[in-house]
């Protein structure tokens, strides 16, 4: 194991960095842990991804992609850069940084599920050596980095080593800091490291080395003054969003009832240039971060014996989108004599936003069930989803649709609006369209049942 002195630790590993020799570990090889990874390779860094999914890591290997967006080119020009891929966590040891870039889903009771941090950190744990960086990236309530990883980092480490708290050098010491994840799936008009990296350390020393790394591939680090701040910090983003997309939600109920286009509102609204920014209606939340970060916050809220009503409301408002979709389509068949029950109906679209191969959180998942449930023939189309299989709260095992018989259909219902769609073309052939996305916009037919 290596040796570093109390006095070298921090300006060894700062240099290592700023010279592009620091050795890079990244844990989960997902949709924030690849890109990242490949960021890293563009800029001359040996990284090493790491993964417990064996088809991740032999796809890597051969050099191919699992990510649409991510062509097979640019894994190879990572590996000619020294990229690769293992499941093999004795080899964090090798490590200077390790970010752990991995899930944070909710459990079956709605509550924070961190099996994934914990798991990861109880691995690298044992391999740990002083004067290394971690960085935790996953999305989590305030607390988890310096509640949660660093107590199992601290007693699992077989050398006796402590997180570096003060500014007092330390020959035994490992630097920890937090930067949360701010991947955009599907976003083509924002460069990656032009999105200003968060960066919260235990320390000042910590903090420095963190900016230092993230600052070697983003343009604009911002550092704050804890975990706990960087932590709250991607919890304040998402939630945000998720608070104006439920008001826009339940805006939108109002306007069907009262014979209002809520589209049109918004864009008439959005001509003011001060003071509001636009949110849109859907079918309901997905993607890992909207759906899920708020109840993060709201569950770490109840130990200070706060309720964040505000939050909550939000939640059920978007969580009871699907079912509102349901209805508008019970609705619209029922308007051609129709039931719900015996019906074949079509779901666009099944990613969780257009133009993008992600299922995490999608609400057509929650739609195609509840159709189901309701007796309908559901079949579904996804250019990016040849198949839907089984996931942490699925099992569909359905085949991706052709699109050339559409009439074969009682309804087609639009759920996610990807580009690929020629809609003008589907309300032509389809008997029945229920469009949750305002696809269909700028084409006049009484098919149309706008939801």
């Amino acid at each position: 194991m290596p040796t570093i002195t109390a006095n070298t630790s921090f300006d060894a590993l700062k240099n290592k960095i700023q010279q592009r020799q620091a050795r890079v570990g990244i844990i989960g090889l997902g949709y924030v842990g690849l890109p990242l990874a490949l960021l890293y390779s563009e800029q001359n860094f040996r990284v090493t991804g790491f993964d417990i999914d064996a088809r991740k890591v032999d796809t890597l290997a051969q050099g191919g992609s699992y990510i649409y967006r991510i062509l097979p080119a640019e894994i190879q020009a990572a590996q000619k850069q020294g990229f690769t891929a293992t499941a093999d966590y004795s080899q964090i040891e090798a490590m200077d940084a390790i970010i752990i870039c991995v899930p944070t889903p909710l459990d079956e009771y709605h509550e924070p599920d961190l099996s994934f941090i914990t798991g990861t950190t109880h691995s690298i744990a044992p391999h740990l050596r002083a004067g290394q960086l971690v960085v935790l990236e996953s999305t989590t309530y305030p607390g988890t980095t310096e509640e949660v990883m660093i107590p199992i980092l601290e007693q699992e480490n077989q050398a006796g080593l402590k997180a570096a708290r003060g500014e007092a050098a330390n020959a035994k010491e490992f630097f920890v800091a937090f930067s949360p994840e701010r991947e955009d799936p599907g976003n083509t008009t924002v460069e990656r490291r032009d999105i200003p990296k968060v960066v919260g350390g235990l320390n000042g020393r910590a903090s420095a080395l963190a900016c230092s790394l993230y600052g070697s591939i983003f343009n604009r680090t911002v550092p704050v003054s804890s975990p706990a701040a960087a932590e709250m910090t991607k919890l304040l983003e998402n939630i945000y969003r998720c608070v104006n997309i439920a008001l826009v939600n339940e805006l939108k109920l109002l306007c069907l009832r009262m014979g209002l286009n809520i589209w049109e509102v918004i864009d008439a609204a959005s001509t003011k240039p001060f003071g509001f920014h636009p949110f849109y209606p859907g079918p309901g939340l997905g993607g890992h971060c909207i759906p899920v970060d708020p109840f993060y916050l709201s569950w770490k809220a109840k130990e200070c014996d706060f309720r964040t009503r505000f939050i909550e409301l939000a939640g059920e408002i978007n969580t009871n989108m699907p079912y509102h979709v349901l209805a508008s389509v019970a609705g619209a068949l029922n308007r051609h004599k129709k039931a719900v029950n015996g019906s074949s109906v079509l779901v666009l679209g099944v990613a969780y936003k257009k133009d993008i191969d992600d299922l995490r959180e999608s609400p057509s998942l929650t739609i195609i069930e509840l159709l189901q449930k309701e007796g309908a023939a559901v079949s579904y189309h996804d250019p990016y989803f040849p198949i839907i299989g089984r996931g942490r709260k699925y099992d569909l095992q359905m085949k991706c649709a052709a699109l050339d018989n559409l009439g074969q259909y009682d309804c087609v219902v639009i759920v996610t609006d990807h580009s690929d769609y020629d809609y003008r073309h589907i309300v032509q052939q389809a008997q029945l369209v229920v469009d949750t996305r305002n696809a269909t916009r700028g084409i006049t037919s009484d098919k149309i049942v706008h939801c």
